[in-house]
């Protein structure tokens, strides 16, 4: 498998260039984010994630998880990466420094995310969920559940945990069966959980479970369901774990990817009943958990980012180095490296600019995160909520999932008949990628999110204003002809877009299910135009720093180049997504079951 190095000069463009980290140094307890200190992060987590995730990768992978004798036992090299990851204080980067955070933007946690899982995503999904957690936390938890467990949290001695799925409730989260029966101030846990990521390990002395259960007499479905802290040792009077709560790992699932990362079975309650402690009020569970699968979803995204950057990085090294067939312009000269082919070129340039586009939109969705909490006026959160991170999320989740498993596809063409053998690596990075699309809610989900909650919610002013804002930035840049047809295809793309809105709110509001059925491809529609938007602006702002000498003319020159590739071989992609989404919702609504 070849060497992760993280990228970190198209990482410090996107931030400074075009996520605005200028800005969101201003906002207020965001100041210590200067360029000096971003670069030393950047230097510093490449660092960790070159040198000590990316070479157990594949080991893990390998090893996998164990379950022996009720005990998990992650792949050998896990546990000590992870006590240099804590030790590093890498846990701790985006959070209150009241409980020990470090207090720094969100914007600058995303592309340490993206590193730590291109280098080993099966070990990233651990501080991944706890992440998540301390989002839940932080937002909902009592002050005493702050006090007792945020700080552990946040500096990676104890992780957390997602519990939502049984074996009759998946993305139907509305069906859980498992119990919560109160009991003085806790309730007594029963029932059992499935797909919980690290829900035992060897990394920590305690775990903290989210788990979302019924109480008696809750109503039926989604509005029913209350969510709880269960730990897995049960804290002393000074904050220890202690006694073993009433919870066990049944089993660990054997799977098609992030086999170095164990997947639990969770009984809670064998005996007595699992002590749990309620977040916030009865039957809001589900509200509550929607913090912690938001945080998970836009991290999620950046996921599917970083394994295409990952599966990119394989395929450009093994192009290099793989020797066959003569150049077609001469035939006879030797044999040559597969890189000088134009059909290996054209799957490089298609891999390499979609994941720039991605990277770009998802760091983008990062810093709408930042302003929707610290903007100085309450109108101006609410904006960057409304028309920033909630329109965003969706997107950045499920294109950049779709992504990562089309370019690790790709990825594994490059390298032909290699691809498909194990050690070369570039099959594990495919069969990485392909949960991202699943977990988190499912892109399908995703789509219906985007739709129904971020579209038809406002009668489409939401996608209208984002198209206005796109239409105008790209119509001011300025440069060579080369940005200036780039922005201008942006610009085309932006208008199908909104063709395609229209087209939305008015078949949603008297036909749902055609709305639904269109969902998918206008979310492809609205996420590749999104990453277009982002291009454009990248290849105006290098084309200008390349006429004044500043940074690496060869980085900067690549930018415009790949952001014209994106313009003439994605954004075509826009007339099509937009025929799928109207004409295709009726043809997929025409098949009968029996037809299907």
């Amino acid at each position: 498998m070849q060497d992760y190095r993280a990228p970190i000069e198209d990482m410090r463009f996107v931030l400074t260039e075009l996520a605005g980290l200028d800005r969101i140094s201003t906002l207020a307890g965001y100041e210590d984010a200067t360029p000096d200190l971003v670069d030393a992060i950047l230097e510093e987590a490449a660092k960790l994630a070159g040198n000590v995730l990316s070479p157990i990768n594949q080991s893990g992978d390998l090893q996998k998880a164990r379950f022996e004798n009720g005990v998990v036992r992650t792949p050998d090299g896990f546990a000590g990466a992870y006590r240099q990851f804590v030790d590093g204080g890498w846990n701790a980067l985006p959070f209150d420094p009241e409980y020990g955070g470090q207090g720094l933007p969100w914007l600058v946690a995303a592309p340490l995310t993206e590193m730590w899982n291109s280098a080993n995503m099966a070990f990233a999904l651990c501080p991944l969920l706890t992440q998540g957690a301390v989002e839940l936390l932080q937002t909902h938890g009592s002050k005493s559940q702050k006090d007792q467990y945020l700080a552990k949290l946040i500096a990676g001695e104890w992780t957390g945990t997602m519990n939502l799925t049984e074996p009759q409730a998946g993305t139907d989260v509305g069906a859980v069966k498992t119990r919560a029966q109160p009991e003085g101030d806790h309730y007594r846990i029963t029932g059992q959980k499935i797909y919980i990521t690290y829900g035992e390990h060897d990394f920590t002395d305690n775990i903290i479970h989210m788990v979302l259960a019924r109480t008696p007499g809750a109503p039926a479905g989604p509005k029913g369901i209350s969510l709880f802290v269960v730990p897995k040792f049960l804290l002393d009077e000074n904050g220890k774990p202690a006694k073993h709560n009433d919870l066990r790992c049944v089993s660990i699932e054997h799977k098609l990817g992030i086999n170095g990362s164990p997947t639990c079975v969770m009984a809670y309650g064998d005996h007595e009943g699992a002590i749990g402690y309620l977040i916030g009020e009865e039957n809001r569970g589900l509200e509550y958990m929607f913090t912690m699968m938001n945080n998970a979803r836009l991290t999620v995204g950046i996921q599917g980012i970083a394994i295409a950057e990952r599966a990119y990085q394989q395929a450009r090294a093994f192009a290099f180095e793989r020797v066959q067939s003569k150049e077609i312009d001469k035939p006879g000269g030797g044999a040559a490296a597969i890189i000088k082919h134009p059909d290996v070129r054209r799957m490089l340039a298609s891999m390499k600019c979609q994941v720039e586009a991605a990277r770009a939109l998802a760091y983008r969705a990062s810093a709408e995160l930042d302003l929707a909490k610290r903007a100085p006026e309450e109108s101006a959160r609410q904006g960057h909520q409304v028309d920033g991170i909630d329109l965003l999320t969706p997107l950045v989740k499920a294109w950049s999932t779709d992504l990562g498993v089309e370019i690790a596809s790709t990825g594994v063409q490059v390298h032909g008949g290699m691809g498909f053998i194990e050690e070369t690596g570039a099959a594990q990075h495919y069969r990485d990628a392909r949960i991202t699309p699943i977990y988190e809610g499912t892109n399908g989900i995703q789509a219906l999110d985007l739709v129904g909650r971020k579209i038809l919610r406002y009668q489409g002013e939401t996608a209208r204003r984002f198209c206005a804002r796109v239409i105008d930035e790209v119509a001011a840049l300025k440069g060579s002809e080369n940005v200036t047809a780039t922005a201008r295809s942006v610009g085309e793309a932006t208008k199908i877009l909104e063709q395609a809105t229209d087209w939305l709110v008015e078949t949603g509001s008297r036909d749902l299910r055609k709305a639904a059925a269109s969902a998918t491809p206008y979310l492809r529609l609205f996420a590749t135009v999104a990453g277009g938007w982002q291009m454009a602006i990248a290849a105006a702002r290098a084309e200008s720093k390349l006429a004044s000498s500043d940074g690496d003319p060869v980085f900067m020159a690549a930018k415009v180049k790949t952001a014209a590739f994106y313009a003439d071989t994605v954004l075509p992609q826009c007339s099509g997504l937009m025929v799928s989404a109207t004409k295709g919702a009726d043809s997929t609504l025409a098949f009968t079951d029996e037809e299907l």
